[in-house]
């Protein structure tokens, strides 16, 4: 992954779980200079419920949700027809082990990124409700793709 990111040094990015370890994130740091880390703060119980109703469609990868993205018929993608799969990992016993884990490691990487003043953290339970924060964070940042839909992704700034 670092060697793909100091070829985009000119672009405006974004990482979704990278860095996770503080070594991943002093090896970030040797590459480029971060200006902004958001981190989101839900609470335990609400993403072992969340990952605890969540399906994939393991070819696609598309994860569907129980209780507020459910597929069309239960237990089948809606594009494919296939089967969708809960996965171990997704189980609560599983959940909570690597929720104790990720909380252990992530937070000597939240507090380098705390301490060099770039650290936003968004606090919530609904994604719907958490967004438009973020969203008005980043757009002071980087140019959104269609500024007027809250829901759609960013581009890099034109160069």
């Amino acid at each position: 992954m670092l060697s793909e990111l100091e070829k985009r040094t000119t672009h405006s990015w974004l990482l979704d779980g990278f860095p996770r370890t503080v070594t991943q994130a002093e090896a970030l740091d040797k590459i480029c200079d971060l200006d902004l880390v958001i981190t989101l703060n839900i609470p335990f119980e609400t993403l072992k419920d969340r990952l605890n109703t969540r399906w994939i469609h393991l070819p696609s990868r598309r994860v569907y949700n129980m209780e507020f993205n459910p597929p069309n018929v239960t237990g089948i993608d809606d594009v494919t027809g296939e089967p969708l799969v809960h996965q171990e990992a997704d189980k609560p016993e599983a959940v909570v082990s690597r929720l104790r884990q990720y909380k252990d490691v992530a937070k000597p990487v939240i507090e380098r990124y705390k301490g060099k003043g770039i650290l936003h953290t968004f606090s919530g339970t609904e994604t719907n409700k958490i967004w438009p924060y973020i969203y008005t964070l980043l757009s002071t940042r980087i140019t959104p793709v269609h500024p007027e839909d809250t829901s759609q992704a960013f581009r890099p700034e034109d160069s």
